[in-house]
């Protein structure tokens, strides 16, 4: 888990196993997008981790989605990198054909993109740094943070 541009999917993709990006769970479609109920993606959760046994990787920065899927996990790794590092990591993203239609459109929305990384340390809520960090606290189980 971690803020936008951290670094998540790349690391998610580089350990090799089944991989789960909350993104593709935590909305549902329509205009505006809704947060899917968390029951429902809390099943999906589940179901993915039941069906990868032998191990997986969930990513995101969903930290009510994280929850759910905390019970389940051998290990917890937060990237805890500072807002510049990842809106640089933002600006250098390649096309992310699962969550855009095309580049120039991900490209679009790259100017919101870096307001809502610069928001996380104070924002409030799942999507904030407070709860990475009071869920990376309560995590009994292998963790690590990564701040580099």
């Amino acid at each position: 888990m971690g803020n936008s541009g951290s670094g998540k999917s790349s690391f998610a993709k580089a350990l090799g196993l089944p991989h789960l990006d909350l993104d593709t769970l935590a909305w549902t479609a329509g205009e505006p997008p809704a947060r899917t109920p968390l029951d429902e993606a809390g099943r999906r959760i589940e179901q993915f981790a039941l069906e990868n046994e032998s191990g997986w990787v969930i990513e995101g920065c969903y930290a009510d989605l994280a929850q759910v899927a905390l019970p389940l996990a051998s290990e917890l790794v937060f990237l805890d990198l500072p807002v510049q590092r990842c809106q640089a990591h933002a600006r250098a993203r390649p096309w992310e054909p699962h969550k855009y239609p095309s580049k120039e459109a991900q490209d679009a929305n790259l100017e919101m993109l870096l307001g809502w990384i610069a928001g996380y340390p104070e924002r409030e809520g799942p999507l904030g740094r407070a709860a990475h960090v009071a869920l990376y606290e309560e995590f009994g189980g292998a963790k690590e943070r990564r701040t580099d």
